[in-house]
């Protein structure tokens, strides 16, 4: 009994006590919502195959009242419940046996194109650890680091790389690790100074051996310094604001932004602005994107990031992957094409294989 303009949640739970004898079981539900009143009422029983249950159930809602009534019963040998003479009766259920299910036929498509796709690309890198060359078609940001670099080494001054504020464990992080491998070596091979501030310790262990390692590879080990890469701090706007001094300060020609970026992708960017530096950026945080485009001279978009690793390593591995990435794409595209055009011509068959289950 619910009085006028209160509100009650009840959740009521039945259950049989004995499992080795009949049994029967005559219960009586009642129900009075007063006005304006709100009621919400959870009935839940669960029987054994033995018990024959009857239940009479009635619920009466005044004016503006609310009852939403829920019950769930479960088992029972017979089952009737009634109010005002009225009853439903349910058949004896056999009991359920779970079967294990080792493959969701419905994710078949899915099963089609991820299997497809590691063909690919098994197959991919395979050619390109035989000598295969495939032509992509050219970034316009990837192709200006060189063009920046050259500016810097023309002007005598330095080139400054960002690798984002993420850790090592980033998949950014490591993309730029790759690139920061290739610029290095060119600034090693033009004598142009180099400064990466890390934000990380292991981000700095990481890009301190790299850039060693680049100056190795062109045979300028001696104009390596320990002070190329500095760790800076962990703290996101503590660093930020230890990088745009140094924008202030030393003036590079060239500013590189590589990697995950966040709030303050856009301090970052405006400070290399003003200071008329070249500046290129790349990230996959489309919530940066739109900062890097207007305040850089040129930005990697979203894959474009990930793919100018492989333009710049050559890794036959990473080679592989992007180009069986390009081409699952393609066929995906085909196969969009031509669901729509059978779907037009009234056969749903493609259409329906590759909706979302």
């Amino acid at each position: 009994l619910l009085e006028p303009g209160a509100e009650a949640t009840i959740f009521q739970e039945q259950t049989s006590q004995s499992h080795d004898r009949s049994a029967l079981h005559v219960g009586a539900i009642e129900l009075f919502v007063g006005d304006e009143a709100r009621l919400s009422y959870v009935n839940l029983q669960n029987w054994d195959n033995r018990v024959w249950h009857f239940a009479h159930q009635r619920a009466l809602v005044e004016r503006n009242g609310y009852l939403q009534w829920v019950v769930g019963g479960l088992g029972s040998r017979l089952a009737g419940l009634g109010a005002g003479g009225a009853g439903l009766f349910s058949d004896y259920s056999q009991e359920a046996v779970a079967e294990p299910s080792w493959f969701d036929t419905g994710k078949l498509n899915v099963f089609i194109v991820i299997t497809l796709f590691l063909a690919l690309v098994l197959y991919y890198i395979g050619q390109a650890q035989r000598g295969k060359i495939w032509n992509f078609r050219p970034i316009a940001g990837l192709a200006a680091i060189e063009e920046a670099i050259g500016r810097s080494t023309e002007m005598g001054k330095g080139v400054l790389y960002v690798p984002g504020v993420q850790d090592i464990d980033d998949i950014q992080t490591i993309a730029s690790m790759i690139i920061l491998g290739n610029v290095a070596r060119m600034t090693a091979k033009y004598e142009t100074p180099l400064m990466v501030p890390a934000n990380s310790p292991a981000v700095y262990t990481v890009a301190d051996e790299v850039v060693k390692g680049a100056y190795s590879d062109v045979g300028r080990a001696d104009a390596y310094r320990s002070d190329l890469v500095r760790y800076i701090t962990s703290e996101q706007f503590a660093y930020v604001a230890a990088v745009n001094g140094m924008m202030l300060r030393e003036r590079p020609a060239a500013n590189l932004l590589l990697g995950a970026f966040f709030a303050e992708s856009l301090l970052l960017a405006e400070t290399g602005h003003e200071t008329g530096a070249i500046q290129i950026a790349g990230t996959a945080n489309v919530h940066q994107l739109p900062f890097f485009v207007v305040a850089c001279d040129y930005t990697l978009i979203g894959e474009e990031y990930y793919a100018a690793s492989a333009y710049l390593s050559k890794d036959a591995r990473l080679l592989g992957s992007l180009k069986a990435s390009d081409t699952v794409k393609i066929l995906l595209i085909l196969t969009i094409v031509l669901g729509c055009v059978l779907l037009t011509l009234g056969s749903p068959g493609l259409a329906e294989f590759f909706a979302t289950q």
